[in-house]
């Protein structure tokens, strides 16, 4: 006879392990590499950075290059009383020996005060204008040249003319019915902005669908013809012996009587404050920020982690058995997770009678071999089958009491068994 008046013990969780483990018996892993040598070290170092430190590199020898072959803008550049290689003085004086004379303007004030029917207007060094010198520019009278105008240039004298990108061919063809285009012939820009052609206008040597030289129609300029230049390389002392450059240049700007050239001088200090960041900022810099997203993106998707199926991996620590039964109970106990619990609890038990009855594992989950279970456990306690099937196999607890009654009610049947 089973004493059954002792303290019954406290369940134990059906799927806790109390397998040791966690003494850091593998901790001399940690100090693997103890025994590299600073080469080793630091060719591992470079052997991971290598590839960052190669497209870094790359980077700044294309900007540098990107920058040696753009070229620098100085304050003698497309000034007209500048015999330099930058300076115009070359056509002036061409345009003059012509019978065109050529009146040189530095403020747009003075430019537009001497324009009249039978002028051609040449505005160049867009960049130097303030937004009142803009404005005052709608006013002059006679044709206009705009000689790689700005945004904002075009906007206000050329509607409707948009820049679509630059063009890094050198020498074109006409390809136009323009005068002017068609005897200059071939033509080198150098490097070159190209346009958008606006309904009705003229464009001519072409890049695709975008033009080099653009001429609106004095229907859609009130009255005056207006042409787009979009580079100023065949208007300079080098380049203009270069292919048809010179008779372009003096074509459009000799197309009438008289030249008045406006070059202005730099704006006072503060006036120049209606331009954006994006204009005062080089376009060298803008390419090499651009070159380093798209660095930084292919580095993020060359290092990325690579998502594959989920793989089940060992705790980085040990936790006693102990600590993650309570850690259960209190979880099962907080949502009132009866159920469970008796499930978790009954299972565990016969994980652990099956064998002691001499049944194969597999059996603890069977419920064909229910029958065979309760007959066994019955054999070797004093507790009646239909007792011992209802602790096993019964309805879920219907509160908290017979939760831990059922607990009790395993936990000796269990007892007598291995003391049977």
């Amino acid at each position: 006879m089973t004493d059954t008046t002792s303290t019954p013990a406290p369940p134990s969780a059906p799927s806790a392990s109390s397998s040791g483990g966690g003494d850091g018996s593998n901790g001399g892993g940690a100090n693997g590499g103890g025994g590299a040598t600073a080469r080793q070290v630091a060719g591992r170092r470079w052997r991971t950075s290598r590839g960052i430190v190669l497209v870094v590199f790359a980077m700044v020898i294309v900007a540098i290059i990107l920058a040696a072959l753009r070229p620098t803008v100085t304050p003698q550049y497309l000034d007209p009383t500048e015999p330099g290689p930058r300076g115009t003085r070359a056509l002036v004086e061409v345009l003059k020996q012509r019978g065109t004379p050529v009146t040189v303007a530095r403020r747009a004030s003075d430019a537009v005060g001497r324009t009249n029917s039978s002028t051609v207007l040449v505005v160049t060094r867009p960049e130097r204008l303030t937004s009142a010198d803009i404005a005052r520019l709608r006013g002059a009278a006679g044709d206009v040249l705009l000689v790689a105008p700005s945004r904002a240039l075009l906007e206000a004298l050329a509607p409707g003319v948009f820049p679509a990108s630059e063009s890094f061919e050198d020498v074109a063809e006409p390809g136009c019915p323009l005068r002017a285009a068609t005897l200059a012939g071939r033509v080198d820009f150098g490097n070159s902005d190209i346009y958008e052609l606006p309904t009705g206008a003229t464009g001519c040597y072409r890049a695709d669908e975008y033009a080099r030289v653009v001429q609106l129609p004095p229907t859609s300029t009130g009255g005056r013809t207006v042409t787009v230049l979009g580079s100023a390389a065949p208007l300079t002392n080098e380049n203009l012996a270069q292919e048809g450059n010179a008779a372009l240049a003096m074509n459009l700007a000799g197309a009438r009587t008289s030249v008045v050239w406006l070059i202005p001088d730099l704006p006072a200090a503060g006036t120049g404050g209606d331009k954006s960041l994006g204009d005062l900022i080089p376009f060298g810099v803008n390419l090499f920020f651009f070159q380093l997203v798209i660095a930084v993106v292919l580095i993020a998707l060359w290092r990325a982690r690579r998502l594959g199926p989920v793989v089940a991996e060992a705790l980085p620590v040990a936790v006693r058995s102990a600590e993650a039964v309570e850690g259960r109970a209190r979880l099962y106990r907080a949502h009132h997770a009866r159920d469970r619990a008796a499930a978790a609890l009954r299972a565990g038990a016969l994980e652990r009678l099956v064998p002691l009855l001499g049944l194969p594992r597999g059996a603890a989950q069977d419920p064909a071999a229910a029958k065979e279970i309760v007959t066994g456990i019955a054999r070797r306690t004093n507790a009646g089958e239909a007792a011992i099937g209802a602790a096993l196999y019964g309805p879920e607890p219907q509160d908290d009491a017979h939760l831990v009654w059922l607990t009790d009610v395993l936990d000796d049947l269990e007892r007598q068994v291995r003391q049977s």
